[in-house]
Order: C-alpha cells, then structure tokens, then sequence
C-alpha cells in the first residue's frame, strides 16, 4: 500500500504560500504557510499539526485494535497528541487518550496503551520521544 500527498509553494518562506492536497483529497488546496506554521497569523495547517493528526489517529487505531484483540468493544477512543518543537526540531509527541471500555480494568487499559504507544506505525517512524497518559471513563 502506497499513500501520497502532494504540495505546491510559491515565493519565499516568510511571505510565500503553499498548498497541500492528499491522495483522497481530504486535504485539497489547503493553505499552509509561514504564517500558519510559526504565527498564527494566517488560516491554515503546517506539517507539525498534520503530523499530529496523524500520530493521534495512528494511536488511537492501534489501542482500538488491541482491545477488539482482547474481545473488549470500546464505546469511545479520544486522543489528543501534541507534538513539541524546540527551534526547527521536532522534539517529541505527547498522546493524551480518554476512553470509555466496558469491561476492562485502569491497569489493562494504561498497558495496552503503553504498547500502543511505542508501536503504532507513526510512533515507529519517528525518532523522538513520545509519551502517552491514559484515562479510563465508566
């Protein structure tokens, strides 16, 4: 399986613009720019949030996965990632997962989310630190 994103920028970094668009085009034209990375400025993604987006539902497949492998049937899954910068470094992704799994203790839920913190395939693809926190709803 292959999956592609393609990107097109105009001018410089600081005053130029680019567009991304995925493969399903769920992403189609978007802005992404200077400004909408570093600022704030402007409306917009940056490769650090998409990024994220896509630890988070890496993750959070993963733990879902795990669970229907125990016969367990999660009511819902819910991450947040946060993925830090020092500079022009990407220093590390932190997952914050909030889940509501009838049958299924706190200490089996932090397990499996621990495992799946180091094995989804983003947390396998990337080289920093990532941490995860795990709460279990009734």
């Amino acid at each position: 399986m292959k999956r592609t994103a393609k990107s097109h920028w105009e001018g410089t970094i600081k005053e130029g613009k680019g567009r991304l668009t995925t493969q399903s085009e769920i992403l189609n034209h978007t802005n992404y720019s200077f400004k909408t990375r570093f600022t704030g400025e402007e409306k917009g993604t940056n490769p650090e949030e998409l990024l994220a987006a896509a630890h988070a539902g890496c993750f959070t497949m993963a733990v879902s996965l795990a669970l229907t492998e125990k016969g367990l049937n999660p009511v819902s899954l819910d991450t947040e990632a946060t993925v830090s910068m020092e500079g022009f470094d990407i220093t590390g992704s932190h997952l914050s997962i909030t889940g509501a799994v009838p049958g299924i203790s706190e200490a089996d839920f932090q397990a499996i989310t621990k495992i799946a913190e180091q094995n989804c395939l983003i947390s396998k693809a990337l080289k920093i630190t990532i941490t995860s926190e795990a709460h279990l709803v009734a």
